[in-house]
């Protein structure tokens, strides 16, 4: 075994590179041309490489070259090794186009993961690597390159943090209980409803800005860790949820789900994008910044005008019911 403080003799190693494509080829001229040097160049780097040897590697013939015995041993010896240096070289490569993105559970289940595909296919020489967790990132040592966070920056020094979406805050149920026997048509009703809650407890703040809602005890009703599990109760049926159209665009679309009463609840916290100030001009952290800025601006566009719309219909409902 080695001494640790040993350093094994080396020969040079453009040597080793002219002398492993020359034995492949066995022609020094067809070797120049791969590594992009003279013939002369090849010749010369290989006779170097036995001088330090002290042995010959190749017999000279009139058309090419053969390999001696020592050198056919050499050679075998020689591409393995430079074949795992290739190896690591391109693994590590990989590994630097490689990303990691932080956010929250909900967010990732509900809004990242559902559209990634479309930044994968934009970027395929791009790993993304999720890593869903209420615990935020800290970027020193945790192998976090990029972040999704709901709150209100400066997230801490030496961040930078891109505005991605306000958030406002709708209740939502299943269809089903909307239309149920205890129908859901005024805040009042929410009386005869179960409420379901999450980490963020909006309830309070929801009912004392909800007109008609004051009467309803807030404090009712089962509790989830997870804003995504809350949703999915809501989506089963067992009751209304608070949530943010981010997280369930797709189940008000796939009607899953529905926004009850013509009311949301606007927030001074909205979703981030951060990423250490100092990683601004990495290639893979814009091409991810950037993606979401614009996946962002394309839905904020989208619901502004199915709002829109959705006030349209219901100025012509109510000519028609005149």
């Amino acid at each position: 075994m080695l001494s640790p403080t040993k350093v094994p003799r080396l020969p040079p190693l453009n040597a080793l590179r002219a002398f492993e494509a020359a034995a492949r080829h066995l022609n020094f001229r067809v070797a120049a041309e791969e590594i992009g040097v003279t013939q002369g160049a090849v010749a010369q780097q290989v006779r170097n490489l036995e001088d330090v040897l002290g042995l010959q590697l190749f017999d000279r013939l009139p058309r090419g070259l053969a390999l001696t015995t020592h050198g056919s041993i050499y050679f075998s010896s020689v591409q393995r090794a430079l074949t795992i240096i290739a190896n690591a070289t391109e693994a590590l490569a990989h590994r630097a186009s490689s990303l990691t993105v932080s956010t929250t559970p909900s967010f990732a289940s509900k809004w990242l993961i559902p559209r990634l595909a479309t930044f994968t296919d934009a970027y395929p020489s791009i790993e993304v690597r999720v890593i869903a967790d209420q615990q935020l990132s800290t970027f020193k040592g945790d192998g976090v390159d990029i972040a999704i966070r709901h709150g209100k920056p400066p997230f801490g020094k030496g961040l930078a943090a891109d505005p991605l979406f306000p958030v406002d805050i709708y209740a939502v149920c299943s269809p089903s209980l909307a239309d149920s026997r205890r129908p859901l048509r005024k805040p009042s009703d929410l009386k005869r409803h179960v409420l379901l809650h999450d980490s963020h407890d909006l309830w309070p703040e929801f009912l004392e800005a909800l007109n008609g809602g004051e009467h309803v005890d807030p404090s009712k009703g089962p509790r989830f860790s997870q804003s995504a599990l809350a949703i999915d109760a809501a989506i089963s049926g067992q009751g209304i949820a608070l949530t943010s159209e981010q997280l369930v665009e797709r189940d008000l679309a796939a009607g899953r789900l529905c926004r009850l009463f013509d009311f949301a609840l606007h927030l001074s916290l909205g979703y981030y994008v951060v990423y250490p100030e100092d990683r601004r001009d990495s290639e893979t952290i814009r091409a991810m910044r950037d993606w979401l800025i614009t996946q962002a601006q394309y839905e904020i566009k989208a619901a502004t005008t199915a709002k829109r719309s959705r006030a349209g219909s219901r100025k012509t409902t109510a000519k028609l019911d005149k």
